[in-house]
């Protein structure tokens, strides 16, 4: 071998050698991956780069968090309705004329009229302050118990007994008074189904009371059926009140006879 090729071979070992010594290059740096690629797509109705928590409506947020009220639980009912005795009775038969009969009235009703009172609604200073803390579900409850009760009979005056029965029953075209029983029945029991409550057997006196409230404007809520009995009583005077409460009073179911009088 001659010289320069001896010479050749070195220079390319070393040349070898050398690139082997050196340290691999670092590879490139990585990439930042933006935040929001990292999430999981976010539903179409929450705009893109948002947060859940930065687009949720509290208000929306407690109404999810609220359970929703069951049907009433007679049972629970029962021990929650101690307070409403005081002034309604154990049964839902009060002592008192002022207080109305509960016993027999429908769930529905008793649950939204105490919702009523709580929403200040209805005006009364003592059922506000009795319905304040009640849950939905309490309503519904207290509703379901006073149902499984039975309304005492009442006992219409004979005296005004004919004008009450004739109103209820065919209303009074020139005054422009529909029927009662067109809405709370023939027998009184009225219509859950639509809100109409049961009036067979309730006191006189705090069927004239809330008769007298209606024909001077006031209501009871803000809906539909808020309206409904300040137009009908609009055309009854103060006799017609009185005959219709106390018929209504004596007010029976078909299998509890005909209307009693005094």
């Amino acid at each position: 071998m001659s010289f320069s090729h001896v010479i050749g071979f070195v220079a390319l070992l070393s040349a070898g050698l050398a690139q082997a010594a050196d340290p691999p290059a670092p590879p490139p740096p990585a990439r930042a991956i933006p935040e929001s690629a990292t999430q999981p797509p976010l539903p179409p109705s929450i705009p893109p780069n948002s947060r859940l928590e930065e687009t949720t409506n509290p208000a929306q947020t407690a109404a999810m968090a609220t359970p929703t009220a069951k049907p009433g639980d007679a049972t629970a009912g029962q021990t929650k309705s101690a307070t409403c005795a005081a002034c309604h009775g154990m049964d839902g038969n009060p002592a008192s004329s002022q207080y109305p009969k509960l016993a027999g009235q429908h769930e529905s009703y008793i649950a939204r009229q105490v919702e009523m009172f709580k929403s200040h609604k209805r005006d009364s200073a003592i059922m506000m302050g009795f319905s304040a803390t009640l849950s939905a579900q309490d309503m519904n409850d207290i509703g379901a118990f006073f149902p499984t009760k039975v309304s005492l009979p009442g006992v219409a005056d004979a005296k005004i007994v004919a004008r009450g029965e004739a109103l209820y029953r065919g209303g009074d075209k020139n005054a422009n008074v529909p029927a009662c029983m067109a809405c709370h029945g023939p027998d009184g029991r009225g219509n859950p189904g639509a809100g109409y409550p049961q009036l067979a057997g309730q006191y006189a006196d705090y069927v004239t009371l809330k008769l007298k409230d209606w024909h001077d404007g006031k209501t009871w809520g803000d809906d539909d059926r808020a309206r409904i009995m300040p137009a009908v009583v609009m055309g009854l005077s103060d006799a017609d009140i009185a005959a219709l409460a106390s018929y209504i009073e004596g007010l029976h179911a078909a299998d509890a006879g005909s209307t009693a009088a005094k």
